[in-house]
């Protein structure tokens, strides 16, 4: 009489398909969360629930295959599908100080995020996600960044070797770490930032402007500014889309960077197929022809897919790694949120003035 199947035994097929369909529930009712309250930060709610879950025990090691297909894979269809969100229109209603402020607020953040991190001790790959999330869009962008990097979905390192478990770990770990960086200082910008603009006395088209440029994410962005008047939404939403259409270069230039440093094995391509749906969804949305309704239906969708993949990644963290070295790590958080929001600031005062 043949043995009996258990869980561990079904085939790799079946195991991937039950757990990805398995997240994508959880996601779907993330969504719907978000849909009720568009403020409430469901990639980083997403990210706690797998850890929580991992922590508990209840991530079973048969599930191992689909958590990376669905942090890998799934991610990056979350993220081509934002391209939907934005139109190159938009930058008009900037002006063109306007978007020279926002890519002054990246560039800067970004490359003095990665010198503070090396400055402190920050292990590299940290510092490179918290640097890509804290000067363009969140979550969003430490996702997008992750899937480029070594050993996201090839299992390889710099060097073209193989990661062992120890290497894949740390990864996971990595971009955890710099989601809970962007949650806590980003919650932290949503208050501060509307408050600060009180005290200097701002114009509301200022003080949009500012909280477009300097906060994380695009919820807390719409948080934030709401705060201000119904009319700084507007200015602040748009600035923020200028941010986030920097992602596609920012994660292209950095994908390509690390494909050079492969010295051995098969090199991903210069630059990844899911940065390449971004563009050309951004430019589908920019030629005005895509109905209303398929733009809300592709942001709930990416919604959907994106909260899929951080739950994922969430539930391969462990969190005793994910508290070492907390210390350095919260004060590059600390430094980068000071930067971004003094660099937004300089840039609204230069773009609302004569």
């Amino acid at each position: 009489m043949p043995p009996r199947t258990t869980t561990l035994d079904a085939p790799p097929a079946r195991i991937t398909r039950r757990t990805v369909v398995t997240l994508l529930a959880v996601a779907a009712a993330g969504a719907a969360v978000t849909h009720l309250h568009p403020a409430a930060p469901v990639l980083v709610v997403a990210l706690g629930l797998g850890v929580a879950a991992r922590t508990a025990g209840l991530v079973p090691d048969a599930a191992r295959r689909g958590l990376t297909w669905t942090s890998t894979h799934v991610l990056r269809t979350g993220v081509a599908l934002l391209g939907l969100q934005l139109s190159l229109g938009d930058l008009g209603r900037l002006g063109v100080r306007g978007v020279l402020a926002a890519v002054a607020a990246v560039l800067v953040t970004f490359t003095t995020t990665l010198a503070l991190g090396r400055l402190l001790g920050v292990p590299d790959r940290l510092r490179l996600l918290v640097a890509t999330g804290f000067s363009i869009c969140g979550a969003a962008a430490v996702a997008a960044m992750t899937s480029v990097l070594p050993g996201s979905a090839t299992g390889q390192s710099d060097d073209g070797s193989a990661d062992g478990p120890e290497e894949r770990s740390e990864e996971r770990d990595a971009t955890a770490a710099a989601v809970t960086l962007v949650a806590l200082f980003g919650t932290l910008a949503l208050v501060g930032l509307p408050l600060a603009a009180r005290a200097l006395d701002l114009p509301d088209s200022t003080a949009a402007l500012w909280i477009g440029l300097s906060v994380h994410e695009v919820a807390q962005v719409v948080a934030a500014a709401g705060t201000v008047s119904a009319a700084a939404v507007a200015v602040a939403v748009v600035a923020k889309l200028a941010r986030v259409l920097l992602l596609a270069p920012v994660v292209a230039v950095v994908g390509a960077g690390r494909r050079g440093r492969a010295r051995t094995g098969a090199r991903p391509p210069l630059v990844p197929p899911f940065v390449v749906a971004f563009l050309v969804l951004v430019a589908v949305r920019s030629t005005g022809v895509v109905p209303p309704s398929v733009v809300a239906s592709a942001h709930v969708l990416s919604t959907v897919a994106l909260t899929a993949a951080l739950t994922a990644l969430g539930a391969q963290v462990d969190v005793r790694d994910l508290l070492r070295g907390g210390g350095r790590t919260l004060a590059l958080g600390a430094a980068s949120t000071l930067v971004v929001t003094g660099v937004g600031l300089a840039g609204a005062l230069l773009a609302t003035h004569a």
